[in-house]
């Protein structure tokens, strides 16, 4: 079973942006949309720039869906699932991330 780590208060995050975190040894890149009340977590690594920089890409929504916009070359991921909107063999780890009494978890494989 994958554990819940508890990551930071939800002050901590920017609305609509994102930060990275090393949780579990991993750099995950957390996100909150304060108009849904959401939180979502994805692995920082762009695999297009193989870089860690989806924490400073863009948030939004394409077809009703919630996105990161890569900030290097673009690329759309689904924040829900990782999958890029371009081309859909290409991934991100996606979190499962909560809120609760105001503190923001995540759960990490083992």
């Amino acid at each position: 079973m994958s554990a819940w780590i508890d990551v930071c208060h939800i002050d901590d995050l920017q609305p609509d942006s994102g930060v990275c975190a090393l949780v579990a040894g991993r750099q995950v890149a957390i996100f909150y949309l304060p108009r849904l009340h959401a939180v979502y977590a994805v692995g920082n690594f762009d695999p297009f720039s193989e870089a860690n920089v989806l924490s400073r890409g863009m948030v939004g929504d394409l077809g009703g869906q919630p996105m990161l916009a890569s900030p290097m070359y673009k690329q759309h991921f689904n924040l829900q699932t990782g999958i890029c909107f371009e081309d859909a063999t290409v991934s991100v780890p996606a979190y499962p991330a909560r809120i609760e009494n105001d503190r923001v978890a995540i759960q990490m494989p083992e």
